[in-house]
Parts: structure tokens; C-alpha cells; sequence
């Protein structure tokens, strides 16, 4: 591709800054910079026409971690890791929440629960037991109990007669989210070019040679946030993880306001106004759901159409008005990755699934690491 003078001069010359990806954490990475460098130039690549990942394809949830999850992270993590982590992805959902506001994020404190499946015998009478447990682990971040036990009152079926309620949960508008953002970055004077995918980069050691589809340029330093499809990029101990979801047509009388767990955090939904969202299945087919591609499996929607007619909506005739997929970041462990490569490139990727609560943060972190 031939560019002209007049975009060599605009978007390719002279670039302090240049974001791989423009989701959750490209974006706060591009304000912080902001912040610091005022008359820097800071330039956003994008695959996708939209960010390509999970920033645009989430189920909105501002969460911190189901007890179950919480309880299994405990088995790979310690104590004070564990704490750690929680304290990072609420940290980040304040700041989402400052930067954003709650009115652009349509956040609604509708507060989580978990519920437990029938058959998941062992995982309920296990979250039960270790309940005070986890509060007292959580208490000096939140300085009260986090979980409670309460009766299910919304007629779920095949599932245990106790869920477990967590207040400090709530619900965003992922759309508003990130549209909001896009536009505070373009506000900011931080260039967004879309569908620029990055093909090989060079550090020279004085700066950065970026080889796109059809052009190269030069940039001071590089920085890379496309989270689950960063591995091949960044060579880090990181994997795609793809999530499958639906979100069904409108439902009348619909009398479900949350956000929900079960097994483990592998599935999720929730209401939007008067529809449900739900996602999940990636336990049924860790290998396949193991990939960078963005569609719908059988097995899994199958497997979500069940619990959606069969768990959440007995009795109740219900159509499904749109499905899709989004590819998370993950690797053994939880922690986010937040280093300097070489010289002048660095990386944000790994949020574990917990991009929305943590996503904001880590960008910010990114760009402080940067000089």
C-alpha cells in the first residue's frame, strides 16, 4: 500500500507511543501516557474494527471472583496471592468506575450470586463450610462480610435451595463502556487506527522498526495489550481462552436482576433489562476453546440453551436473539503480566478472565513502568 505524504507526516512520523490494541487496557494505557507526556504522540492499533479480544464481547459483569472460583484459586495460589488478586480487580473496577463514571458504564449494584447445580453436590457443601473462612481472608479489603448465604428466591430449578449472595457485585453496559473510552482517547489526541494488525516488530535498542500487513514504520517504544492473542507477539506464558455466549429476545414479567455464578465461574449470566445473558462452557472443551478464532461451537451453545431452558427459565418458552465468542488471556497463573520486554516494547496481557475488573489498572501500571 502506497501511503501518501500527508499520512506518513500525520500518523507514521515522529511516534513516541505506539498501543497494540485498542480494549480495556490499551486505552487506559493511552490516558495514562497522556497524563505523563503531554505532548507525546500516542498511536492505537487495532486488528478488528472493533477491539478484537473481549473488551467489546464481555457479559459486563464488575465482579472480583465467585467464592467457588475464590476457593479454587486458593488450591494453585496462596493466601496472600489470592488476597492480592482481589484487591487488584477491585481496585481496577474503582478506577474503571472514576474514569468512566457509573452513569457511561449504565452500572447498576444489583449485587452476585452463586448457585449450585444438583449434581455439584461437593462444591456446595465445600463453598458452605469454607463461607466464613473466605470473609475473614476478604475482611481487611472490604471490612465486612462479602458472602452470605440466602435462599433462592427466583425459582431456579435443579439446583441446591441456598445461594450465595455477594453485594459488592454489579452490572456495566459493556457497549457504553468502551465507547466512552474510544471516544476520551480520540479526545485526548491519541491517534486509532483500525484493522492494523502487527506482524513483526524489531527493537534496534534506540527504538522500534513495526512491520504491518502492507507498510513499516518507526516508533519510539511498543506496547502490547491484545491480552489472549499476545502469545505469539510478547513469547509469554500465555494462552487464548475463548468464551462462548447468547443473549435471548425480550422476556416479559422477567423477575431475575443480577449477576450469577455456577460451577466455578465457568458459567455466568445475567438479566439485560428484561433479557438473559449467559455464557460459558469453555470447561466442556478446554483443548478446542483453546484458540484465537471467534465462533460458536454446538457442544457449548448446546450446553447453554439446556441451562437456560432447563436451570434458569423452567417452563418457560424462550428464544435466543443473538450468539458470539470472545477470546480471554490466560496462563497457570491469575496475575497479570506487566513487564518490559526489550529495550523500548512492553506488555499488559493476562487478566485471567478478569479484564472488566482488572483491565484498568493494569493499563495504568503499564504506562508508569514506561520512561
Amino acid at each position: 500500500m502506497q501511503l501518501s505524504f500527508w499520512e506518513i507526516k500525520n500518523w507514521f512520523s515522529n511516534v513516541d507511543f505506539t498501543i497494540v490494541g485498542s480494549g480495556i487496557v490499551g486505552i487506559h494505557c493511552a490516558l495514562t501516557l497522556r497524563e505523563r507526556f503531554p505532548q507525546a504522540k500516542i498511536l492505537i492499533l487495532e486488528r478488528g474494527v472493533l477491539p478484537q479480544g473481549a473488551s467489546t464481547k464481555n457479559a459486563g459483569f464488575a465482579c472480583f471472583g465467585s467464592i467457588s472460583e475464590i476457593i479454587d484459586d486458593l488450591k494453585s495460589h496462596s493466601e496472600e496471592e489470592v488476597m492480592h488478586l482481589v484487591q487488584k480487580r477491585w481496585a481496577g473496577l474503582q478506577l474503571l468506575r472514576k474514569n468512566v463514571g457509573d452513569s457511561n458504564l449504565d452500572f447498576k449494584p444489583f449485587g452476585g450470586y452463586e448457585l449450585f447445580l444438583k449434581e455439584d453436590e461437593n462444591l456446595y457443601h465445600e463453598c458452605l463450610q469454607k463461607l466464613p473462612f473466605i470473609n475473614e481472608l476478604l475482611k481487611p479489603l472490604f471490612k465486612t462480610d462479602v458472602f452470605a448465604r440466602e435462599m433462592d428466591r427466583f425459582d431456579f430449578k435443579g439446583v441446591h435451595e441456598y445461594l450465595i449472595f455477594n453485594p459488592f457485585e454489579a452490572q456495566i453496559d459493556t457497549g457504553n463502556m468502551m465507547q466512552f473510552l474510544l471516544q476520551k482517547a480520540a479526545a485526548a489526541g491519541i491517534l486509532i487506527l483500525n484493522q492494523m494488525e502487527v506482524k513483526n516488530h524489531v527493537d534496534t535498542g534506540t527504538k522500534v522498526e513495526i512491520e504491518l500487513d502492507q507498510f513499516s514504520f518507526i516508533t519510539q517504544k511498543l506496547i502490547f495489550t491484545t491480552n489472549g492473542f499476545a502469545g505469539p507477539l510478547t513469547r509469554n506464558e500465555l494462552r487464548p481462552a475463548r468464551a462462548q455466549v447468547l443473549i435471548t429476545e425480550p422476556i416479559p414479567d422477567l423477575d431475575i436482576r443480577g449477576t450469577f455464578h455456577l460451577d466455578r465461574g465457568y458459567y455466568y449470566f445475567r438479566n439485560f433489562e428484561n433479557r438473559i445473558l449467559l455464557g460459558g462452557g469453555r470447561n466442556l472443551d478446554f483443548e478446542g476453546e483453546t484458540t484465537t478464532e471467534l465462533e460458536i461451537t454446538e457442544k457449548i451453545q448446546n450446553r447453554l440453551d439446556y441451562l437456560l431452558k432447563e436451570v434458569i427459565l423452567p417452563g418457560k418458552t424462550v428464544g435466543v436473539a443473538h450468539r458470539w465468542s470472545g477470546i480471554m488471556g490466560i496462563g497457570n497463573s491469575k496475575r497479570p503480566i506487566i513487564e518490559q520486554l526489550s529495550n523500548n516494547t512492553f506488555c499488559g496481557v493476562r487478566m485471567g478472565g478478569m479484564g472488566v475488573a482488572i483491565g484498568s489498572l493494569v493499563g495504568k501500571e503499564l504506562a508508569e513502568i514506561i520512561t
